[in-house]
């Protein structure tokens, strides 16, 4: 575990950082906004311990709210997705297990693969942030599509950054 601690604080910076200067500013409209720091989320290895998902992932929704002037929404999606992420991940295990040492990349798991994981996870996140931001049920199917037009725009950008940063 200690090995792997400074690759990816370096991936929790550089997402916290594109997150906030460039995907922050490149609302589409006013309700599209692509998540592009769940990837460190993502990325984390599948022998991470529970208690440092949470942990992460808490003060990486805290920063994101922080800069994003939304009070605790990023925090609270983003840890549930943190609690939840293994059984996600025990959905979408190969039958033989994950190899050790690896990490939920498209280089070891394919595209498919990484794509249904990252989806699920990404549409649950959007769905959670944009009720918790709309705190009411009124306008549900408005929600729900925005929810998951944010949710298509996250998976794209994420599985381009497979392709960009993380070549075999």
């Amino acid at each position: 575990m200690i090995k792997w601690i400074p690759k990816y604080s370096l991936l929790f910076i550089v997402c916290i950082l594109l997150q906030v200067f460039i995907f922050n500013e490149m609302q589409i409209s006013r309700y599209f906004n692509p998540s592009f720091y769940l990837l460190f989320l993502l990325l984390l290895p599948f022998e991470s311990p529970r208690w440092l998902l949470l942990i992460t992932s808490f003060v990486l929704g805290l920063i994101i709210d922080a800069y994003a002037n939304t009070p605790g929404i990023n925090a609270a999606a983003t840890v549930f997705v943190a609690f939840i992420r293994p059984e996600i991940l025990n959905l979408f295990s190969p039958r033989d297990g994950f190899e050790p040492g690896t990490s939920p990349r498209i280089s070891y798991y394919g595209v498919t693969w990484f794509f249904k994981y990252t989806l699920v996870i990404v549409v649950i996140h959007q769905l959670l942030l944009f009720f918790l931001e709309a705190f009411t049920f009124r306008f549900a199917l408005t929600t729900i599509s925005v929810a998951l037009v944010n949710s298509l725009l996250t998976c794209f950008f994420i599985i381009l950054s497979q392709y960009i940063m993380f070549r075999k």
